[in-house]
């Protein structure tokens, strides 16, 4: 019984409730903004990387590589307590949605570089041989086709940056963690971190099971 007062009090989660949805709503907007931003980010960043002028390219190269190998806790605490010694203060909400979309840009630019690898060069030369323009071509036979290729690996990317909104609550930006630490601090009980867990878990496990169908309907395809 102690064990299930402690961790598992039912009085106390329904109290903090409340408090852990608008957490929650906070988790969802700063995920939507970092998937939106990130992904338009990767997709610029893929094109310039094979396309672009030579120097252009081996810029894009090193972003990849540098944001694909820094903890995004690192590029957070970077963003929101470096920045101000140059004169650049950003709030909360803003940092954590700048940082997770840097680190998204770089693994969805080597997701989308690797989609449109994927299409076989007659798709470019038979579009070449009807006339079309580079970019036209791009966006109306390449890119239709590598997004299939491309969805299941970003669908796995937009669940992980859900899951690294946790890491907001570092900067006191008030997301579910944050939120659920208040509460078990304002309480003095760990069970709103607990409802937390169950909130992720509830809100994550049908994306993760999305991932995993996406996942096998492309191997179900690519046999065919």
């Amino acid at each position: 019984m102690e064990l299930i007062d402690t961790f598992f009090n039912w009085g106390i989660l329904v109290r903090s409730f409340p408090i852990l949805i608008r957490g929650l709503g906070n988790t969802i907007l700063l995920g939507c903004a970092a998937i939106v931003f990130g992904t338009i980010a990767g997709l610029a960043i893929c094109l310039v990387r094979l396309y672009a002028p030579k120097p252009l390219r081996r810029l894009a190269t090193l972003y990849i590589d540098i944001f694909r190998a820094l903890p995004i806790l690192v590029v957070l605490i970077l963003i929101y307590y470096a920045l101000p010694f140059v004169g650049i203060r950003l709030s909360s909400f803003v940092s954590a949605a700048l940082a997770l979309s840097l680190v998204l840009a770089a693994f969805t630019a080597e997701v989308c570089r690797a989609g449109i690898q994927n299409i076989p060069k007659g798709q470019f030369e038979a579009a070449a041989a009807l006339g079309l323009p580079f970019w036209v071509a791009m966006r109306k036979v390449v890119l239709p086709q590598a997004i299939r290729v491309v969805i299941p690996p970003l669908t796995s990317n937009c669940v992980s940056v859900f899951k690294d909104t946790a890491l907001a609550s570092v900067v006191a930006m008030p997301d579910l963690l944050k939120q659920a630490t208040d509460a078990q601090a304002l309480m003095a009980n760990p069970t709103p971190l607990i409802g937390a867990a169950i909130i992720y878990l509830a809100f994550l496990w049908p994306l993760v099971r999305l991932v995993g169908y996406l996942e096998e309907r492309g191997k179900a395809r690519a046999a065919h």
